[in-house]
């Protein structure tokens, strides 16, 4: 059974459900009874494929992608946390020792680019680990460089070791009060993945509390808009991986792409807008308007900065139809 086949079929069946209602509610232009999604979900099967309409390309672009999120070996990403596998362990039986059990990435940034995100909410949140998507191998690779360089100059610190070196746009505030940043960085770490294909193969149902898309492509003309990283196929996916209560973060300086993400957004039946007035208390909010570089590019420029946050939702909502 092909990797693709084999992933719709175990798709859970709440988000395939949530999905359907979205292009049945555009196709008759109105809100349909509830129920009546799962009894259509063969004409809209294709929903819950994850292909990028941007890209031919096969799976051995990226080798790194696993078959499933059982088969991610995370030590080589937090080697604090994880053991090393074996090669010869049966990833068919899923994770072997209690640390792949019980401690999970919860936190991605897809398109994370150089890592501003990531590097300013490592030491926020120590014990949560949190992963870079990024599909650019050189900016990939930077990313990397600079999480292992923090890590080392961070362990120097914590043994009383004044590190010589400094590494640009990351743990600047600790390194200059000489004092090791919480966690050191070993919660964050950054992989070559094109989440528009591969997002569930790295990520189980639920798994996620926080996904960032922050300053993503716009593609302006019209013909590429299929490819833009939030539409109607690809919230399911994050619908999947998110667990209730998990929330999306979007921004852009791009106000017809804002707009965009807002009406994929709240067309699809498992999100639900965050009120600025909770976002307000929200400590990540802030580092998603300045920390990644595209975030400081815009505010040297004096750009506009377009915010919206959506909530997933326990279950799919419709509202009633409005009365005559």
């Amino acid at each position: 059974m092909g990797r693709k086949r084999k992933r719709m079929q175990e798709r859970d069946p709440e988000v395939v459900a949530a999905a359907t209602q979205v292009e049945l509610d555009k196709a008759t232009g109105m809100p349909q009874a509830k129920g009546t999604c799962q009894s259509l979900l063969g004409p809209y099967a294709s929903l819950v494929s994850i292909d990028n309409p941007s890209s031919t390309a096969g799976s051995s672009r990226f080798p790194n992608s696993p078959a499933s999120p059982a088969e991610m070996d995370w030590s080589i990403h937090y080697p604090k946390y994880f053991s090393p596998r074996e090669a010869s362990e049966n990833l068919d039986a899923g994770p072997s020792n209690a640390a792949h059990l019980s401690k999970k990435v919860e936190f991605a940034d897809v398109g994370c680019g150089f890592g501003g995100l990531l590097m300013a909410l490592a030491p926020l949140f120590p014990e949560t680990l949190m992963l870079g998507l990024e599909i650019r191998v050189s900016v990939t690779q930077f990313v990397a460089d600079k999480i292992a360089a923090l890590r080392v100059q961070h362990q120097q610190l914590a043994d009383g070791i004044i590190p010589e070196i400094s590494v640009p746009e990351g743990g600047e505030a600790y390194l200059a009060e000489k004092e090791a940043a919480p966690g050191g960085y070993q919660n964050v770490s950054v992989i070559r993945a094109n989440a528009m294909k591969f997002l569930p193969n790295f990520f189980e149902k639920g798994q996620l509390s926080k996904i960032f898309f922050l300053f993503p492509d716009p593609h302006f003309k019209a013909r590429k808009h299929k490819a833009r990283i939030i539409s109607q196929t690809l919230l399911a996916e994050y619908a999947y991986v998110l667990r209730p209560g998990g929330i999306v973060y979007t921004i852009t300086d791009v106000e017809d792409l804002h707009l965009w993400m807002v009406q994929h957004l709240e067309a699809f039946p498992l999100f639900e807008r965050i009120a600025d007035e909770e976002l307000e208390k929200d400590v990540v909010v802030e580092h998603v308007r300045t920390a990644t570089e595209e975030g400081k590019k815009v505010e040297r420029k004096g750009g506009e900065k377009y915010l919206a946050c959506y909530r997933r939702l326990d279950g799919p909502t419709r509202p009633k139809a409005a009365e005559a």
